[in-house]
């Protein structure tokens, strides 16, 4: 299979190509791989690869044979690495599959990969010690985003057609945003987490996915959602296939906007041009928009705090298991300065520090669940700001303590993190590009709890509408200047 061809289709069409004898899964993959190649030394999303053990019989399933990769943390795959971005964790082997990794497998997906994190996805931007950065495709001089950003990169440039992604304050959308992507934050329980890490950060933290199409993503939602028993979150059974939802008109949507963020931080001018024209894409399709006032049902200062708190002791816990698991010590030789920060603040939070930030997640949920009574959907920038030179991140880090980690990256993400804490689905959406730049800009939709499909009727209108497909970003593996 010739790599422009290998670009030029998504996962389910690479799925109907195999399943009709076109070609075979064993071409596929090679083409892949060569993708990888061509690209992966000027973007450096992933951190390795390896001889797939995958081989589903064509048309077994609904992605079968399609090439795939997992995020380095968070998905467990037998007898495979999983690092976490981190020197900590340095060969580190799951000696079983995840619940999730199961689900992919079932999928008929072959993964033959890991992409590049944060360290323990501790961050918004992918830049690593242990790798070094993962690289913007449409500008390599920035950051592809974070914590998935070795996922969006790789996708972007046409590695694989779709990757893993995690997140718990934004990390699929706005890797999604910076990458010129479609990425989904499912509904609180969607997909299971399990068996590992049943409570990491109590909630915040869901799987997904990157794609360059909206139909890829509703397709593996189908796939691997669902409960696995003795999960802590389950969330509602949907209507129907989301699959079938990208295709149905969404309907005459009630749409608030949200201009400017609860943090104060003001949207670039750049994106709130992208923001206006979306608005006028939004209304040329029969929605009603007006801006909207949504409260948070508390001050940003005490929202922060709280998230400080939750993300800080459950680091601190999560660090100390691989300490003990690795026998390596707890310094500034086996983690990062914001890690480390994090983690020593982590080990002060009090039981009632963190039981009342647990309170502080319900209080938020009740009062964004109350804005979805007003409207059928949220719409925001997905970031105040055009993707970011890399080294933003690191300027002064040395410097900052645990919650001056987090206020840094919840001041640059405003957005996102809002809705991992109420639980709800929200998607970022590659509507349009920076007329200046031709960045990709992303556009943030939110729907109530358990309403992914009615996202997925509105991103599918949107795709139709304002097609993104055909805009592939400076390092591009179909390229032939990329080999």
């Amino acid at each position: 299979m010739r790599l422009t061809e290998y670009v030029s289709f998504d996962a389910v069409g690479l799925a109907e190509l195999i399943a009709g004898g076109e070609v075979t899964p064993v071409e596929v993959e090679a083409a892949a791989r060569e993708a990888e190649r061509a690209v992966g030394p000027r973007i450096n999303a992933v951190v390795e690869t390896w001889p797939a053990d995958d081989a589903p019989a064509p048309g077994s399933a609904p992605l079968a044979g399609v090439p795939f990769l997992i995020k380095d943390i968070a998905v467990a795959m037998a007898g495979r690495r999983m690092e976490l971005g981190s020197r900590l964790a340095a060969g580190h082997v799951p000696g079983a599959d995840s619940a999730l990794m199961r689900r992919f497998r079932r999928a008929g997906l072959v993964t033959f990969g890991r992409t590049a994190t944060p360290e323990l996805a501790y961050g918004i931007t992918t830049e690593p010690v242990v790798h070094g950065p993962t690289r913007n495709p449409w500008d390599p001089g920035r950051s592809a985003g974070g914590s998935s950003g070795g996922a969006g990169a790789a996708v972007a440039a046409g590695v694989v057609p779709l990757a893993h992604a995690t997140d718990a304050a934004g990390s699929i959308r706005i890797p999604a945003a910076c990458n010129g992507l479609f990425g989904l934050k499912p509904t609180r329980g969607r997909i299971s987490v399990g068996p590992f890490f049943d409570e990491i950060f109590n909630g915040l933290a869901v799987h997904g996915a990157l794609s360059r199409t909206v139909r890829d993503s509703a397709v593996l939602l189908d796939l691997v959602s669902g409960p696995e028993p003795g999960d802590p979150y389950v969330a509602p059974e949907p209507a129907r296939p989301y699959a079938r939802e990208v295709t149905r008109d969404p309907g005459a949507l009630r749409i608030g906007v949200l201009t400017h963020a609860w943090g104060g931080r003001r949207t670039t001018p750049a994106v709130a041009d992208a923001l206006a024209r979306t608005v006028s894409l939004l209304e040329s399709l029969g929605h009603r928009v007006t801006e909207a006032e949504v409260g948070l049902g508390v001050g940003w200062e005490e929202f922060l705090l709280a998230n400080v708190r939750q993300w800080t002791a459950q680091l601190a816990v999560q660090i100390d298991e691989l300490a003990a698991a690795t026998g390596r010590p707890v310094d500034a030789t086996t983690l990062e300065p914001p890690t480390l920060a994090g983690y020593r603040h982590g080990q002060k939070v009090t039981g009632t520090e963190f039981v009342t930030a647990l309170g502080l997640r319900n209080r938020v949920a009740r009062s964004l669940a109350r804005s979805f009574d007003a409207y059928d959907v949220l719409l925001t920038p997905t970031l105040p700001e055009l993707p970011v030179p890399l080294g933003t991140y690191a300027e002064g880090v040395a410097e900052l303590d645990g919650p001056g980690w987090l206020d840094r990256l919840f001041d640059r993400s405003p957005f996102t993190a809002a809705f991992n804490v109420a639980g709800t689905p929200a998607m970022s959406v590659p509507v349009v590009a920076d007329a200046g730049t031709g960045l990709p800009v992303g556009m943030q939709f939110a729907a109530g709890y358990g309403r992914e499909g009615r996202l997925f009727r509105l991103a599918g209108q949107l795709e139709r509408a304002a097609p993104w497909s055909g805009r592939t970003p400076a390092v591009w593996a179909g390229d032939p200047a990329a080999r």
